[in-house]
């Protein structure tokens, strides 16, 4: 008896060896409005990223977890027509993450508006602002709700919207590991 409690003991540690444990999986859902642009969301319509979500894919890759693609979610979405939407709900939100197998769905809006002239100069300030909700897809719990500002100054308005989405994000990715890992 002793022996197939040994044996018992040494299947189980190899199999916690070597069985993977995959890394959690996020879907990013921020929609995204630039000066003088429309609101944009990869899920509504567009192909790529926003620079918001590249950013924050980026910093969570890092940290290790799985960020899914829209590629990954064409499918989900092309099946149902709800989601070609901008704005979408919590619900839908957490329905589409039940649908591509997701852990934590991040959405929200990131938006800028453009401030004044730098004083001699052809600059223009720029600044973003930026919010989601992280949610948590097995039970639709909203883990926190979290926001960050960017600001820029550039001769084009577009490009310093950009970078001003850009440091935005960066300092909002932190914030979304953080959370995370609680």
């Amino acid at each position: 008896m002793l022996w197939i409690l040994s044996l018992g003991f040494v299947s189980s540690a190899f199999l916690a060896e070597d069985s993977e444990v995959s890394p959690p999986k996020v879907i990013l859902l921020i929609a995204e409005q630039n000066i003088e642009g429309p609101q944009r969301a990869w899920w509504a319509s567009e192909i790529d990223l926003s620079a918001t979500e590249t950013t924050i894919a980026k910093r969570l890759i890092e940290a290790g977890y799985e960020v899914l693609e829209p590629s990954n979610l064409a499918m989900v979405i092309e099946k149902n027509r709800a989601f070609r939407k901008v704005d979408l709900s919590d619900s839908d939100s957490v329905e589409l993450g039940n649908l591509s197998q997701a852990d934590y769905v991040v959405l929200g809006k990131a938006l800028v508006s453009g401030g004044g002239n730098v004083p001699q100069s052809n600059f223009r300030s720029c600044f973003a602002n930026l919010s989601v909700r992280l949610i948590r897809v097995n039970d639709g719990k909203v883990l926190v709700y979290l926001d960050a500002t960017g600001s820029s100054a550039h001769t084009d308005v577009i490009t310093g919207g950009r970078e001003a989405l850009v440091k935005g994000a960066q300092d909002l990715a932190t914030k979304i590991v953080e959370a995370l890992k609680k």
